[in-house]
């Protein structure tokens, strides 16, 4: 029932986001494993659209935040305004309060107003004057940003990459795709009228059966040789973290859920490791995530894989 839902899932997407299957696949498991997605890439390819058509295909709440550099942490988690009537401070909740929230250009804000939203993401709650307000569920942070403008910008550090289950990329589509998508109704129209296949509660309770997902314990040595591995190889300055193990576990659990089975078998970590691993790693030559990809795929590839 679930795998026949997620199918409709991604079809539904699909024909909004064309020619980029595996991109919206890497989305949905990033959702049933309860994280966060980071997209690197140009203008134009699709970033907003994805986040907006995959809210609106699980029937929940979306919020868009431009990022800016004079943006305050309190444009996004909300604040306390007096009111003068009951003479009390009343809380408005900011656009965090959203089941999917994209953060539009995450690097063009301030490390403080980044820090703000990336405990948010993290706690699934945020702390305002004392109290403690609780995130709507599901919730799953989409932040894009440009990986060819630098000027007047803030790169996110490692600690706070680390946040983020998956990294990806879109990328031009095909030209067939490109063709459909000049000569089609314009996506905006199409999302407006779409239906949504699935509810935000059928969801949550699909998290919740992805967490019992067996792994075997010779898939659990096999995730453990790929992150020592990250530790070891003389390209990279740092490996790794547990949690980034944590991550690759999680995601790897969503990808056989997704598949319809309740196990973990040894393509489930191998195809989920690249998009989950790449960012974590510190390189001793340059930040290139095209680059820490590849050394990941060659990492991948010295591994024996358990049968």
């Amino acid at each position: 029932m679930a795998r026949k839902s997620l199918s409709l899932l991604q079809e539904r997407i699909d024909s909004v986001i064309k020619g980029k299957p595996n991109s919206v696949r890497m989305a949905i498991v990033t959702l049933l494993s309860r994280g966060h997605l980071l997209i690197e890439d140009v203008p134009g390819v699709g970033k907003t659209t994805l986040a907006f058509t995959l809210a609106k295909a699980i029937n929940c709440s979306f919020q868009r935040i431009q990022f800016t550099s004079d943006m305050l942490p309190t444009d996004i988690i909300g604040l306390s305004i007096y009111n003068s009537d009951s003479q009390n401070f009343d809380f408005k909740q900011g656009p965090i309060f959203a089941n999917i929230v994209l953060a539009d250009e995450i690097n063009r804000t301030s490390p403080k107003t980044q820090s703000a939203l990336l405990e948010a993401m993290n706690e699934r709650r945020v702390s305002i004057d004392r109290k403690t307000y609780t995130l709507p569920e599901p919730f799953m942070v989409i932040a894009t940003q440009n990986p060819l403008e630098y000027h007047g910008t803030f790169p996110l550090p490692e600690s706070q990459i680390d946040r983020f289950l998956m990294h990806i990329k879109l990328g031009y589509p095909e030209k067939e795709y490109e063709r459909q998508v000049l000569i089609g109704q314009q996506n905006l129209e199409i999302i407006e009228k779409m239906e949504p296949v699935i509810t935000g509660e059928e969801i949550v309770k699909m998290q919740l059966e992805v967490d019992s997902v067996i792994v075997e314990n010779s898939l659990v040595d096999y995730l453990i040789s790929i992150i020592t591995a990250t530790r070891n190889n003389e390209k990279i300055r740092l490996g790794v973290s547990t949690r980034g193990g944590q991550f690759l576990m999680k995601a790897a659990k969503a990808s056989a859920y997704y598949e319809g089975r309740d196990y973990v078998v040894p393509n489930d970590i191998k195809d989920m490791a690249t998009p989950v691993l790449g960012h974590r790693l510190i390189l001793k030559a340059g930040h290139s995530l095209n680059y820490a990809e590849l050394i990941m795929k060659e990492i991948l590839e010295r591994i024996p894989v358990p049968v």
